[in-house]
């Protein structure tokens, strides 16, 4: 388990990018697989994106795949997400999240530390 926290979030217009980072105060997160997810009301949390320990193998949510980029910094201890060409579809709750392994996987059950959250909001 470790504390995450996310931030960067905000109101964009149609077209336009955000950069969400996810930090980990006083913790590590050198040897977990990171992820994104995302979650609206009355709707189940949606795979992002996800990023392997060493940062060499990434993962992408079709409905983001050449939009958005996951990236991770190992020494500073934190992971980010470029989103470019943001959709009104992209308007959520962005959520970080560490999984219990090195490799990640895309599933909400298999990450065991999540962030509060960031609301992403995009107006069309």
């Amino acid at each position: 388990q470790v504390q995450l926290v996310e931030s960067g979030g905000g109101l964009v217009q149609a077209g336009g990018s955000l950069r969400l980072s996810c930090a980990a105060p006083g913790g590590r997160i050198g040897f977990f697989g990171m992820a994104w997810f995302r979650q609206t009301p009355g709707k189940e949390r949606e795979f992002v994106a996800a990023i392997n320990w060493l940062g060499g193998a990434t993962f992408y949510g079709d409905s983001v795949k050449g939009r958005f980029t996951i990236s991770r910094d190992n020494n500073r201890n934190t992971v980010t997400l470029q989103m470019n060409n943001l959709k009104a579809e992209d308007t959520a709750i962005y959520y970080c999240a560490a999984g219990a392994r090195p490799d990640p996987t895309t599933r909400p059950a298999d990450f065991g530390s999540w962030g509060p959250g960031t609301q992403v909001t995009v107006s069309s």
